[in-house]
């Protein structure tokens, strides 16, 4: 028994690493020809549309203005832009900041949310943004983000040209990656997941999960979906499940690039992530319960890659830490224990490999001091995912069987200028 279990995780976990190798792949090859289109792409792009901008602000104060200045450095015309600030049931100064940039800068609204609906989280507040914006398209910005002159454009440029896009995602960087060692693995984390997930399934299947924050999306498709699910608590990628069922594909377009914030500490990434964790397992068991029912089967795919991530690569990993330290103690007679032993060796000189190479992508992160980051994330950061996702996984069930309300955490934010 212990000896099928331990080949069945080891099996689960060197298919996901493979996959994340083919991934890595079309990543790099992604990166070497996505600026090819940008020459044809703005000689089309003669007439630029209206554009709203909803930011989603819960007691911002310590980011706010920063955010509001980056938006007035945008280089887009100021009267097709229009930038909603969606003051959220604050009790700090983020209204009173943000309103007084607004009466110098006419293109900046901001609007407060009303109770029932206030304090709702970040759906809600996306929801309420929308129904007072104009633009012909929304693009949605974090609180924490100041997107570099000509991100707004690059998102633009890409609705205009590619008309199966339902939304473009640029990218976002971490700007404070030097302030801790925790934002340090975040900022590695952040770069993999971008070359890798990001820009490998739009190189091989013309997918891409929509993030929270520095992204464009046709209006009519938010209005022909009713607006972003209010029970989600990964809003981004339940969003992009419904996308790609009406028919579009969701195009990763690196030229526009944002900076954010990340954790600096243990316990905010603490929260911040079991959020996003129970957010994507509760898009998994959603849409599994309607997949016969889906227009488009390849959403499958999608499906499929999420279900085996939160569920069945964590899984494997588990269980075979669990075998590997129990039959240190307890012989159990396990029949591949030496075969264990170089397949764990060659997984972890597979996942730095994939790290380096999609490190080498950005050219200022190949340093010396990353060199031993990676190393060293494979035995700490990396596991602490897996007691994350499993935690999360409890309070998913918990909140289902128990009908609990969901409650929306926000991630807090530092005065990184200090």
């Amino acid at each position: 028994m212990a000896n099928t279990l331990f080949l069945l995780s080891l099996v689960v976990i060197w298919v996901m690493l493979l996959y994340h190798m083919f991934l890595m792949l079309g990543g790099y090859l992604h990166f070497t020809r996505f600026e090819r289109v940008i020459p044809q792409w703005k000689k089309k792009l003669t007439d630029l549309p209206t554009v709203s901008i909803l930011i989603p602000a819960h007691n911002e104060a310590v980011v706010i203005e920063k955010t509001l200045r980056a938006m007035i450095r945008l280089e887009y015309p100021k009267d097709r832009l229009e930038v909603v600030v969606i003051n959220d049931n604050s009790t700090d100064k983020t209204g009173e900041i943000a309103r007084k940039i607004a009466m110098d800068h006419p293109f900046i609204k901001v609007v407060d949310t009303m109770p029932p609906r206030a304090g709702k989280g970040k759906s809600s507040a996306l929801n309420q943004g929308f129904e007072i914006s104009t633009g012909k398209y929304i693009i949605v910005y974090d609180a924490d983000n100041t997107p570099e002159k000509k991100a707004v454009y690059y998102l633009v440029m890409g609705l205009e040209n590619d008309q199966k896009a339902g939304a473009i995602v640029g990218k976002f960087r971490v700007s404070n990656a030097k302030r801790t060692l925790l934002t340090r693995f975040i900022n590695i984390e952040t770069i993999c997941f971008q070359w890798m997930a990001q820009a490998g399934r739009w190189f091989w299947f013309k997918m891409t999960t929509i993030p929270g924050t520095n992204f464009a999306i046709r209006r009519s498709i938010i209005e022909t979906l009713g607006g972003w699910d209010e029970q989600a608590l990964a809003e981004d990628t339940e969003l992009s499940i419904r996308v790609y069922n009406l028919g579009y594909s969701i195009r990763f377009f690196p030229a526009a690039i944002t900076w954010e914030q990340e954790p600096e500490t243990w316990k905010v990434w603490w929260r911040q992530r079991t959020r996003w964790a129970r957010g994507n397992q509760y898009v998994v068991v959603k849409f599994m319960r309607t997949f016969l029912s889906l227009e488009r089967k390849i959403v499958a795919f999608d499906l499929i890659y999420f279900f085996f991530t939160y569920f069945l690569f964590f899984s494997g990993v588990i269980v075979s830490n669990i075998i590997f330290i129990t039959n240190l103690f307890i012989d159990l007679q396990l029949t591949i224990g030496l075969v264990s032993i170089i397949l764990w060796v060659l997984a972890y000189f597979l996942y730095v490999t994939e790290v380096f190479i999609t490190l080498s992508i950005e050219q200022t992160e190949m340093t010396l001091t990353n060199f031993f980051i990676v190393l060293l994330m494979y035995f700490t950061y990396s596991q602490l995912w897996i007691i994350l996702v499993a935690y999360s996984l409890i309070l998913e069930i918990k909140r289902a069987l128990l009908r609990q309300e969901v409650q929306w955490y926000k991630t807090e934010r530092f005065d990184s200028e200090s």
